[in-house]
């Protein structure tokens, strides 16, 4: 089998591997550091807030120049429309779920990876279910700590793009 078939196989089967909540922390590196940890950290508290329909606690993990793609190909800056977004997105009481986490840390800088699948239903009782591949960059603070600079919960949206 070549490198490439391999490649892919090990891709589908990481994809499609059981879900786990964003607080199970299961990376692909077997250990994290301590960066890495508070990288996700960021990721936890986002996600849990957003399951509590907490904006503040959203808000509270993008630093104040954030952009967050929605919707592929439209990034969205300011943070009234952000919180606008997030709080329509609380309609359809959307619950997401992680099959793993990839973090790298550089300097002041780090890259989240984490397939996910958001499972919510629409205001008339239509199941929705969706899935997706997140990134998320994030720049360290003066004080230690990490917020997002940029979300993209559609980083996959060019390999499915015909």
């Amino acid at each position: 089998m070549d490198k490439m078939v391999k490649k892919i196989i090990v891709l589908v089967l990481f994809v499609s591997g059981y879900h786990s909540h964003a607080q199970s922390h299961r990376t692909l590196h077997k250990t994290m550091n301590v960066e890495e940890e508070k990288v996700m950290q960021v990721i936890t508290k986002m996600t849990t807030a957003f399951h509590n329909k907490d904006i503040d606690g959203i808000m509270t993990t993008y630093d104040s120049s954030a952009m967050v793609v929605f919707e592929p190909e439209r990034p969205i800056s300011d943070k009234r429309e952000l919180k606008e977004t997030f709080l329509g997105a609380f309609a359809i009481n959307p619950k997401f779920t992680y099959s793993g986490h990839e973090i790298y840390v550089t300097g002041d800088s780090a890259v989240h990876l984490a397939p996910w699948t958001m499972l919510g239903t629409a205001p008339d009782g239509t199941k929705i279910e969706q899935s997706g591949l997140s990134i998320a960059v994030l720049r360290k603070q003066e004080d230690g700590s990490w917020l997002m600079i940029f979300d993209n919960p559609h980083g996959q949206y060019l390999m499915d793009k015909k």
